[in-house]
């Protein structure tokens, strides 16, 4: 029952996190949108920060067993827009947290194992070039950059992937062009020698 409850206002924190931003989020808000008691929240959580900082674990946890050490580069990048665009609430808070609406007590911590993870994310894209999958003519770092471009835009600028794609964001068609494109820009290109005609 307790872990039932504990569960129920995690999920109401990201919907309220996602939709106001920390800053604008309250206990009183997830509280009702989870059907409990408000002092609940300080009773499993300590208040506002403690939800936020078992979201993040929680989604720490989800990340680091995410996609398989022998996906390849497309598969990755499928399961990453899944993630990203099947959890819309948490995407949410990303941006808002990308924008500054970041507490300070856990936002520390949480921007390391961020960089953490890219880093780890720019090695395995380097493996990726040295083993071929990859050009090696795009830098790691931007390959990175623009996975997670694909992946948030659908979040952060939905009319424009309207607008200049014509599908709808987060959609199937979107995740599909996404990774069949960025697929097809960071294939190994053969070199072109120019022949005298013969």
């Amino acid at each position: 029952m307790a872990e039932r409850t504990r569960q129920k206002i995690l999920d109401a924190a990201v919907v309220e996190f996602g939709a106001k931003g920390y800053s604008g989020a309250r206990t009183a808000g997830i509280a009702a949108r989870a059907g409990v008691n408000q002092q609940l929240i300080a009773y499993y959580f300590g208040g506002k920060q403690g939800l936020l900082d078992e979201l993040r674990r929680r989604w720490s946890t989800r990340q680091e067993t995410l996609v398989p050490p022998e996906a390849t580069f497309a598969e990755s990048l499928e399961a990453y827009l899944d993630v990203t665009l099947d959890h819309l609430d948490w995407a949410r808070l990303v941006v808002w947290q990308a924008l500054g609406d970041d507490p300070g007590q856990g936002a520390e911590e949480a921007g390391r194992e961020q960089g953490r993870r890219i880093e780890d994310g720019v090695r395995r894209i380097r493996d990726r070039q040295r083993a071929g999958e990859l050009t090696d003519s795009v830098s790691a770092e931007f390959i990175v950059l623009l996975a997670h471009m694909a992946a948030f835009a659908p979040v952060a600028m939905p009319q424009m992937v309207w607008g200049v794609l014509g599908v709808a964001p987060g959609s199937a068609d979107y995740r599909r062009l996404c990774r069949d494109q960025l697929a097809a820009l960071l294939s190994p290109r053969e070199a072109v020698h120019d022949t005298p005609p013969g």
